[in-house]
């Protein structure tokens, strides 16, 4: 048995993140902001999509902040998108929000003047890129390097200690995509919209002896 708790605070693709769970062999998926349960999981998955603020907010008001702390002492953690932006100490966002302060270093803009070749990029950052994998790790097992995955972000993790970095990838200018610490792993792309590489990833979490 392998139950997965995937942390509900209001913000976040959640049913698309259980279903690719499941799919991937999770016993049981539960979506909830219960402290009971989340204590009785095997893993927890902190996702996260809109506005730092917003998702602060709601973490707050349903004591996820807590959860997210007490889980990464004693279990695997799988954050994604601005669940990874929150573990950081502050983001540039909505005129500059505090976040959990797991990590050092701060979350930041991609900024309107992005150049590469002469030409401006987009912002946010929408669609599939590289990952280079800095560091040999249990979530990383049966992925080749450089695989694509797929992001929609317009702010990015600079966090502060490289040795946290496990992997990076480049829009306009190199960024980190993954971070890693004891049994927490967070990722800025989306593992489950992200197809054979991203249901791998989640294959490899399930089953990850953090």
């Amino acid at each position: 048995m392998t139950r997965v708790a995937v942390l509900d605070y209001g913000m976040g693709n959640l049913h698309s993140v259980a279903k690719a769970l499941e799919h991937v062999g999770a016993s049981e998926v539960i979506i909830t902001h219960d402290p009971a349960k989340v204590r009785a999981a095997d893993r927890v998955v902190f996702p996260g999509v809109g506005a730092m603020r917003d998702c602060m907010a709601g973490m707050k008001a349903v004591g996820v902040d807590a959860e997210v702390r007490e889980a990464a002492l004693q279990k695997p953690v799988l954050a994604i998108c601005v669940g990874m932006q929150a573990l950081l100490d502050r983001s540039e966002e909505n005129g500059g929000v505090d976040c959990l302060g797991m990590f050092a270093g701060q979350v930041k803009f991609f900024g309107n003047d992005l150049v590469e070749n002469g030409e401006r990029l987009k912002v946010p950052h929408m669609g599939w890129n590289n990952v280079n994998q800095t560091i040999e790790h249990p979530l990383w097992a049966d992925i080749p390097q450089d695989s694509r995955f797929y992001f929609v972000h317009s702010y990015y993790v600079a966090v502060e200690d490289d040795s946290l970095v496990a992997g990076r990838s480049h829009y306009g200018l190199d960024f980190t995509t993954a971070i890693s610490r004891d049994n927490l792993f967070a990722v800025q792309f989306h593992p489950e919209k992200s197809q054979k590489w991203g249901l791998q990833l989640l294959k490899n979490f399930v089953g990850w002896k953090a």
